[in-house]
């Protein structure tokens, strides 16, 4: 009665309204709980012309899916599921694409290549299936080439914009490139880097330098018998007990040479500190590097960062023969706005490392670093701030009377001389502040040279994960010293290098690595140092 009462007052038309509106909504909600979780579309005229694609889940674990008309979905055939995937392709879903009319389109890996090729094409590459992997761990990468053309051809094109971003190009074990952005910290330029320019490959140079170093035998033949000799062969063996990243590379190689402005600058330091001989010597391993200054000058300013010389005890050097050199570097290189200078007693003056300079007796240092002295270079265009190395007690006063502008130490091994042991620096500094010298501590990773004196084991020093570096870090910054110098970027004979690395094996051998950190992983940590020790001397001044 009650239904029947109610019918006669309502109108016909307003209840099938009602009605049509409900069944409307739900059929909505049934669209959206029948439509799969993982689905995409593309708008058309963007990458797919005028069709419009849909990407449905094949494995949706919802069965009420299987319900759908077959044109909105299909499983990939047993054809298409053998192509090449990555080891864990078992546990990854599998992706169809449907064109709007219902047609069977591309697989979404075969999108996603398409993508990815349009793109490297964009950029200047020339991207061919024959050549390429196909989105696989090392995608891209040309398997039968292991200096990876991609990457080089990468590097050349892009160096301005990808360095100058922020960006560092890395390798992993496999050689394969990795774009890693890299927050650049202030430049320090009172923290200077010691850098080899020895090295050489034959595919710059026409043969390996350095690279191949030889065993250097014992002094004690009894001893000398003892342990192996010959020669390294490189690539796979080399004369280190670490492997580059970059590979046994050369140090002419203009995209060396970025790869590595590209590492310093990431650190913080300004300074590259780079070891020289005048241009017709060498070291007995390699080739004169002089030829090399005016590229690294010129890839030092294209980060902002500044050269240094590290004077090396050539043959026959002398205090007249590096007055000499003060000369030519100043005429030849002296002009170059990657010179280094600093303020130093009111003056901006070059600034020089004097390897190895007990060598000279004080006496005839002082003839030209005096300013009594009678060739002395000081209140002339030669003058400059000369650093001489302290290795025994005694050079602290030799390098006072010899008229030098202060002391460092090198060495990257604890204990291994007088001023390369931590504990000492304290009362080296002290002895500089009252003469009016600079004290710069060489700080460093670890020191390994095993692969090249076979026999020194003794003054090896682990880098225990990193520690061993932040220690000696950390003495460095506890004496207040004016400027720092890290033993090294890239001393790979001695393994003091902080230059990026990676794992290695060879059939008898396996390198150290940086294990349980990345290729970077030194290099981080001297941004992490750098930043330390820059604040606090903002916050002391």
């Amino acid at each position: 009665m009650k239904i029947r009462k109610c019918l006669k007052t309502i109108n016909l038309e307003r209840c099938i309204l009602y009605l049509g509106a409900a069944s409307f909504l739900v059929w909505i909600i049934l669209g959206i709980y029948f439509l799969p979780q993982n689905h995409a579309t593309q708008e058309p005229g963007r990458h797919s012309g005028r069709h419009q694609w849909r990407i449905f889940r094949e494995d949706d674990p919802n069965p009420l899916l299987q319900k759908r008309p077959p044109l909105l979905f299909e499983k990939l055939s047993d054809k298409e599921r053998q192509t090449p995937s990555a080891p864990n392709a078992d546990k990854q879903t599998s992706f169809v694409l449907k064109n709007q009319d219902g047609s069977k389109g591309a697989s979404v890996k075969e999108k996603l290549e398409q993508i990815h090729k349009k793109k490297l094409n964009e950029a200047g590459f020339k991207v061919d299936d024959k050549g390429s992997e196909k989105l696989q761990d090392q995608s891209l990468v040309i398997s039968d080439n292991k200096h990876n053309p991609v990457l080089n051809k990468l590097l050349r094109l892009h160096e301005n914009k990808l360095n100058k971003a922020g960006f560092d190009v890395q390798f992993n074990q496999g050689n394969a490139p990795k774009l890693v952005s890299i927050d650049l910290p202030p430049i320090n330029y009172n923290v200077h880097l010691f850098y080899y320019p020895w090295y050489g490959n034959p595919e710059t140079d026409g043969k390996y330098l350095h690279w191949n170093h030889r065993f250097l035998p014992h002094w004690n033949k009894a001893e000398m018998i003892k342990w192996p000799l010959g020669i390294h062969k490189p690539p796979d063996d080399i004369g280190a007990n670490f492997y580059p990243s970059l590979g046994p590379y050369s140090s002419g190689d203009p995209d060396v040479l970025d790869k590595h402005m590209t590492e310093i600058r990431s650190t913080g330091a300004g300074v590259v500190s780079v070891s020289w001989y005048p241009s017709r010597d060498a070291d007995d391993e390699g080739i004169p590097s002089d030829r090399l200054i005016p590229l690294i000058l010129d890839k030092a300013n294209k980060y902002d960062l500044k050269v240094t010389f590290h004077i090396e005890p050539y043959k026959n050097r002398n205090h007249l023969t590096l007055r000499a050199d003060l000369q030519y570097i100043l005429n030849t290189y002296g002009q170059h706005p990657a010179f280094y200078r600093m303020k130093h007693k009111g003056r901006q003056l070059p600034l020089y490392y004097i390897y190895d300079s007990y060598h000279v007796q004080a006496r005839d240092w002082a003839k030209i670093f005096s300013p009594e002295g009678e060739m002395t270079v000081r209140g002339t265009d030669l003058d400059g701030i000369f650093i001489g190395l302290i290795v025994e007690k005694r050079h602290r006063e030799d390098i006072y009377t010899g008229g030098f502008d202060g002391y460092y130490t090198y060495f990257a091994s604890n204990g291994f001389t007088y001023g390369s042991t931590w504990r000492n620096w304290g009362i080296i500094q002290a002895f500089a502040r009252a003469k009016g010298l600079l004290f710069l501590p060489s700080v460093g990773p670890g020191y390994v040279d095993t692969r090249v004196r076979p026999w020194n084991s003794i003054n090896t020093k682990s880098r225990d994960h990193g520690k061993y570096y932040e220690m000696s870090f950390e003495a460095a910054v506890n004496v207040d010293p004016p400027l720092i110098s890290i033993t090294s970027y890239n001393e790979w004979h001695e393994g003091t290098q902080i230059e990026s690395a990676v794992p290695k094996r060879i059939d008898n051998f396996i390198y150290d690595d940086y294990a349980p950190g990345g290729p970077r992983y030194y290099l981080d940590l001297t941004k992490k140092w750098i930043a330390h020790y820059s604040k606090r001397k903002k916050t002391d001044l």
